[in-house]
Formats: structure tokens, sequence, C-alpha cells
């Protein structure tokens, strides 16, 4: 399979999206950050010293999602429709699994949008309890499922 991003000669360039046709996009992908029971608990139960820890994740994913772009050197610049991030506590990790779903019509798709809110929410979790527990863990970020466009739907094995 040829990789997109490299032009004729090796070179990194940006696709030339320009031709494909504009239709409806969406992604979704997740990722944890795992602490310990002591700071989950802290985090539920509003108790974090920087405030509404959920919340300020929640905000920081949509911001990172439309800024991806800005991140991302290859990624075109595109019209989001919708971001939706959900943070919800895990007992059995323990921590917080963290999933976003991005939405546009365009003509390319909006996987790497998810996973950057992904990855940005679990980066401010991370920073807004850090006093807490140094030692918190960030992974699992991967790309749950993408539809739309010439290759149509991916759904990741569970």
């Amino acid at each position: 399979m040829a990789l997109t991003h490299f032009d004729a000669e090796g070179n990194a360039h940006m696709v030339d999206v320009s031709d494909k046709a504009s239709t409806a996009r969406e992604a979704q992908a997740t990722g944890w950050v795992k602490m310990s029971a002591e700071t989950l608990e802290m985090i539920t139960e509003g108790r974090a010293k920087k405030g509404d820890v959920a919340g300020v994740a929640r905000l920081a994913g949509i911001m990172g999602a439309k800024r991806t772009s800005d991140l991302i050197p290859l990624c075109h610049p595109l019209p989001i429709t919708k971001v939706a991030v959900d943070i919800a506590p895990d007992a059995d990790l323990p921590g917080l699994i963290v999933t976003a779903t991005v939405k546009t019509a365009g003509q390319t798709g909006v996987e790497m949008e998810a996973l950057t809110a992904v990855s940005t929410a679990c980066l401010t979790i991370y920073d807004m309890v850090k006093a807490a527990q140094k030692d918190m863990e960030i992974g699992g970020i991967r790309l749950l499922f993408k539809e739309g466009g010439k290759s149509g739907r991916y759904e990741a094995a569970p």
C-alpha cells in the first residue's frame, strides 16, 4: 500500500483532496488515564484543587480537535460540525476513560481530530491532578471507528 503523504520523490506533502467528493465523515477514538483509586475518588467527589477535572478536560478535548491541523503538520483544516468528549470513571482501571466523537462534511476524514481530542483531554486530566499523583499513566489511545469517504467504515476489534 502506498502512503499518500509522500510524493514520488519520497518527500512529505499535504495530500490534494480537491477532487474528492464532500461526504459525511465521523470518527470515534478512546484512551484512558490510569491512577490510584484515591486520586479517582478525589476527582469524582469534586475535591481536585484545580476544579472540575472532567469539565476542563472535556473542553480541552474539544479545543484539541479544533486545532488538530495546527498540531499535526499534514492535516487539513476542517469545518468540524460536532465534537463530543465523554469522560467516565472506571473503578476497575482505576481511572478515567475518555471517548471523543468528531463529525464533519468534507473531503477528508476526522480520525486525527478524534485522536487529538482524546490525547488533549487525557493530558489535561494529568495536568489537573498531577500535584496529587505524578505517576499516572496515559494509554490505550486508538481509533474505535471511522465512517465516510472512499474507504467506507472501519471498526476496531473489541
